[in-house]
């Protein structure tokens, strides 16, 4: 990868976010961090999820989980919360989600030296360091989180911190689109996305079919389910402001550090892909070259 200026900024942050969104999956994949989950007393797979990503809000009810995380179905969110917190406290659950992507990432990246996992962690702090974090709630409370000595710990808190900060952007873009949470899902089923993906986010068939049915009306799907140019169109506009109001970090960083940074995460990135099943929910298109 090669970046000469970053006067596409909006290109520069998708781009970063395929490097350093595998860096923070490795909490949802890696049997290591299914383990620090369960010995924490979080067992089974969303209550790890639920209460890992939910911990830096607070021992919260579901109401603002169901806004901030905003594709799962509020009935499915309000099974796991507040319950969760009687299995674990949310400081447990930090050090769990904590300890068990420094375990996987040491794992996937054990032939890299200590020197170059600290200056790829130097670097996406800096990043992380410049997100504006004013009306995102995920990524602000992960910003305020101290990450430790660590390279690796240093590495994965300011990639998830980035990865929130622009998630919350994202909401923001499809909200300001007119897109509810199970209409986005549906849109990405017809689009891009194998169905199996995302039905586990706890909406009804008959949710499915609705959100279906008002993404034909508003002209975005023809009668049998396809996208049609205009819904490609309304989707590329909610993409590029996803992009464009994720690029405060990059600018910061500068060009330089952001081509630095992409050749010493490469080999992270590349390691952490490994973890990926094929078919996952995130849509990553794979790493450059």
């Amino acid at each position: 990868m090669h970046v000469t200026a970053l006067d596409d900024l909006g290109r520069t942050a998708r781009l970063l976010w395929r490097y350093y969104e595998p860096v923070h999956a490795v909490t949802y994949f890696h049997p290591r961090s299914r383990a620090a989950y369960e010995a924490a007393g979080l067992r089974g797979y969303w209550r790890g999820y639920f209460a890992g990503r939910a911990a830096p809000l607070g021992a919260t009810d579901a109401a603002p989980v169901i806004a901030a995380f905003f594709s799962f179905a509020p009935s499915m969110v309000s099974r796991a919360l507040p319950a969760v917190w009687r299995l674990a406290t949310p400081q447990e659950a930090l050090r769990a989600r904590l300890t068990g992507a420094v375990q996987a990432l040491a794992e996937l990246t054990y032939e890299l030296p200590e020197t170059h996992l600290a200056e790829a962690a130097e670097l996406l702090e800096v990043a992380a360091g410049a997100a504006e974090t004013g009306g995102r709630v995920l990524g602000a409370a992960n910003a305020a989180l101290p990450a430790g000595e660590y390279p690796l710990a240093r590495l994965w808190q300011a990639a998830t911190t980035l990865r929130e900060h622009r998630g919350d952007g994202h909401v923001a873009a499809l909200v300001a689109a007119g897109l509810d949470p199970v209409e986005t899902l549906a849109w990405r089923v017809a689009v891009d996305m194998p169905a199996v993906n995302l039905l586990g986010r706890g909406w009804t068939e008959e949710q499915w079919r609705g959100a279906r049915e008002r993404l034909t009306e508003r002209g975005w799907l023809t009668s049998d389910g396809k996208p049609t140019e205009r819904g490609h169109a309304g989707f590329q506009a909610v993409e590029e402001a996803t992009d464009a109001a994720a690029a405060r970090p990059w600018r910061a960083l500068g060009a330089d550090r952001v081509e630095r940074l992409c050749e010493v995460l490469h080999p992270v990135t590349r390691a952490c892909h490994k973890v990926l099943p094929p078919d996952n929910p995130i849509g990553l298109p794979p790493l450059p070259e």
